[in-house]
């Protein structure tokens, strides 16, 4: 039996990428939280919010672990399954990723020690720098991955030339040169047209996710009436980021679609289900169906996608019969994610809104049915994230390297003889050409088994140190002395008090 390569090795990545993006996100956006508390401990000095921060803190320090851990095997990928996308983009791509590590995880690293355990061991200013640092550090960290992932999706700043040997002579497959894509501008790479719209809606993401990943444990603590005052504490703090944040991914969920339709129309159809070109419903539920290209039961508000486009309620938006057959997405993965990603940030808008009216009536925590909301709501936000990857790369199919589209002065697309748009395939990459040469299917095969039990094993040992922590709680910010402790302090203080009369004679003798 036949296996397909391209298509194992796209799950393989799927699945490696799906389970590390459980744990970026998550320290990126607790980062946040941990500055605000040590920040409030470092003015306040109050106890209560330095239990907190060192609470929160080990749990990021767990999903750092598990994050560093897990992202290393996508870098041995690029090698073993994508070696022509390697030598296609390793100008580009290897200059992103060895500035995310100069700049980025030797700062977070670097200082995650003295976050973690410096806590007596360096001044409160120096542990506040150091949980800075080690936000920063994160933040740094998914700018310089969105980056390289950006220029996948929108390449500028390079350009294509033939791959050449040691000699000097181009390197050739049979008879035709070996091209590759080499930086002329490292700049434009950097802020290609898809990099500001793309991180800002990442890091919001990761901001909610971070968020509402607070907001589970401390309402199971008012739920179970433990550790009340510091749940509260976090609950009303996480909130706040939660719903600034919900209500920033929707204005930036809007410049996004916006940027994805001028550079990637096909992947804006596909989220759409948006067959034919014309004027632009939104739809709000459908199956798409590729083979009749059509969108079966249909909900969808008229002309909503126009005026999101062009502001008005009318006007032509590019449809998939403007893109030949091969050069389609599939629609079905995109439209869902897409949809369910949209769904659930109206979720979190409507959730975190309400929550914040209840807090201003000084009811929040009355409401036994909501903290329950609020514990499940982590789910909510992992997915959301997860599946706004998933629409934004399966969408860019069957590219892996998206060559740009041209626009006509009047808003329409320019296409070829045929009417269809011409891709330039010189200047992108396709994934079914990306895949490595030298690798089989059964290994592919062989590989996800592999990982997918390594990774099963990983996620155990997550929830079970993870559920420890949380089981374990805070410490209390005002321990009560254990039994005997006035007793042992003061026969202490005599032992010390005799201790210095024997020295003092010892000296006077000796002094004799």
């Amino acid at each position: 039996m036949d296996l397909d390569v391209v298509l194992l090795s796209r799950i393989q990545f799927a699945l490696t990428i799906m389970f590390h993006y459980l744990f970026p996100p998550l320290t990126i956006g607790m980062g946040l939280i941990l500055v605000y508390l040590d920040g409030r401990w470092l003015v306040t000095r109050d106890d209560l919010y330095r239990s907190a921060a060192k609470f929160w803190t080990g749990l990021f320090a767990l999903n750092f672990a598990i994050g560093v851990a897990t992202g290393i095997v996508m870098e041995f990928q690029f090698g073993t399954n994508w070696a022509t996308y390697s030598r296609f983009v390793g100008d580009v791509f290897g200059a992103a990723l060895a500035a995310e590590g100069i700049f980025a995880f030797f700062l977070e690293s670097g200082f995650l020690a003295v976050l973690v355990f410096g806590w007596d061991r360096v001044g409160p200013r120096m542990h506040f720098f150091s949980t800075c640092m080690v936000a920063l550090g994160s933040i740094f960290s998914s700018v310089w991955i969105v980056v390289a992932n950006s220029w996948q999706q929108t390449p500028a700043g390079h350009h294509v030339v033939p791959l050449l040997d040691e000699a000097g002579n181009a390197v050739m497959n049979n008879g035709v040169p070996v091209m590759r894509a080499e930086v002329v501008d490292f700049w434009q790479v950097v802020f290609n047209p898809s990099t500001a719209q793309r991180l800002s809606h990442v890091l919001i993401g990761c901001f909610i996710m971070g968020a509402f990943f607070v907001l589970s444990i401390s309402a199971w603590y008012i739920l179970k009436k433990r550790h009340e005052e510091f749940a509260r504490h976090s609950f009303r703090g996480a909130l706040i980021l939660a719903t600034i944040s919900s209500l920033a991914a929707l204005v930036s969920g809007h410049f996004n679609a916006d940027m994805v339709y001028e550079h990637q129309p096909a992947k804006m159809a596909a989220f759409e289900g948006h067959y034919q070109t014309g004027r632009g419903d939104l739809s709000l539920f459908g199956i798409p169906d590729d083979e009749n290209e059509t969108l079966k039961g249909k909900i969808a508000i008229p002309g909503g996608l126009s005026f999101l486009l062009h502001f008005n309620f009318t006007d032509e938006v590019a449809g998939l019969d403007k893109f030949r057959p091969e050069d389609r997405p599939p629609t079905l993965i995109p439209f869902a994610s897409y949809h369910l990603m949209i769904g659930l940030g109206t979720f979190f808008i409507v959730l975190t809104l309400f929550s914040c009216i209840l807090w201003r009536k000084g009811t929040l925590f009355n409401h036994r049915w909501l903290l329950w909301v609020y514990v499940l709501s982590v789910l909510g936000a992992v997915v959301a994230n997860q599946a706004g990857w998933i629409a934004a790369e399966v969408g860019r199919q069957p590219w892996i390297v998206q060559p740009p589209v041209q626009w006509n002065a009047d808003g329409s697309l320019v296409v070829g003889p045929d009417g269809y748009v011409a891709y330039d395939d010189a200047v992108g990459l396709r994934t079914a050409d990306a895949v490595s040469v030298a690798v089989s299917g059964e290994q592919v095969l062989g590989s996800i088994v592999m990982f997918s039990l390594i990774y099963l094993l990983l996620a155990m040992v997550w929830i079970f140190v993870l559920n420890h922590k949380i089981q374990q709680g805070p410490q209390p910010p005002y321990a009560a002395p254990p039994p005997g402790h006035e007793r042992f302090i003061r026969a202490a203080a005599q032992s010390a008090e005799k201790h210095d009369s024997m020295t003092e004679a010892h000296g006077e003798g000796g002094a004799a």
